[in-house]
């Protein structure tokens, strides 16, 4: 599933549609949808100029002129194109006054929502991992009692944006084992993961994000930060700093990749 650097690159990737007009709007699976059915999606939108675009978490926000929001998250397969030909996994066609935007979802587990207000989803969020303050991050894990870190960097309300990568990644720059409890990281231990957390996200950005299997920006380019990963993946593999095998284990139903010898709880 993209995560917050794959969402920024998207969301950076369609930045020039800022100033178009929406002309019309066709959704062909309803499935994509949160609220309200298709007719009802394309006639809140269609004629609406587009007024801004951001990423919020994980999820792409188009701020539409005269109010409202237009709330697209890609879910694990979601795409969108500027330009080309729609396809049979095509499920949203926005046709503007120059060009389209695509919406490509082979499973259908992303989705697009249109609110007249501030979403209230969106709303419910967690602080941006790239804004949050080193102390504020420490007074949220010391809140975090009984929390494995790892499962605590999924939580979306308590950073959003975080996904599965780049956990796995910030840990292993910290040092801090995946399973170790939330509340007991603290002083410079809290600062290195704060540290690490703002380093790989910023590293991915830059990168394009990572592309593990079907993520692509708007103009169809791949990421390459899946070239730097240093556990994420790497079952087995040397760890980069001490040669110890990456091991594998679930932590919140999730894999989470580790050095044994690297990482302390």
């Amino acid at each position: 599933m993209p995560e917050l650097p794959e969402v920024e690159t998207v969301a950076r990737s369609i930045a020039p549609l800022i100033g178009r007009k929406i002309l019309s709007a066709e959704f062909r699976c309803p499935r994509v949808l949160r609220g309200s059915d298709p007719d009802t999606m394309a006639a809140g939108i269609e004629g609406r100029k587009i007024a801004a675009i951001c990423r919020y978490g994980k999820f792409l926000l188009v701020s539409l002129g005269g109010g409202g929001y237009l709330v697209i998250h890609l879910g694990m397969t979601g795409r969108l194109l500027l330009g080309g030909s729609p396809g049979k996994h095509t499920h949203a066609i926005l046709t503007l006054d120059r060009g389209l935007l695509l919406y490509d979802d082979p499973r259908q587990f992303g989705c697009f929502q249109y609110s007249a207000e501030f979403p209230e989803r969106v709303a419910r969020l967690g602080p941006e991992p790239l804004e949050i303050s080193a102390e504020e991050f420490a007074a949220g894990l010391s809140r975090r009692r009984s929390t494995r870190i790892k499962a605590l960097l999924l939580n979306q309300r308590f950073l959003r944006g975080m996904g599965n990568i780049y956990a796995d990644e910030a840990l292993f720059r910290a040092g801090i084992h995946p399973l170790a409890i939330a509340s007991r990281i603290r002083g410079d231990r809290a600062r290195r993961l704060h540290q690490a957390i703002g380093a790989v996200l910023r590293e991915a950005i830059e990168a394009g994000g990572s592309s593990i299997s079907d993520y692509v920006d708007a103009e169809g380019r791949k990421g390459f930060f899946q070239l730097s990963h240093r556990v994420y993946q790497r079952t087995g593999q040397p760890c980069l700093n001490c040669g110890t095998p990456i091991r594998r284990i679930l932590v919140a139903q999730r894999s989470s990749h580790f050095c044994p010898k690297c990482q302390k709880r």
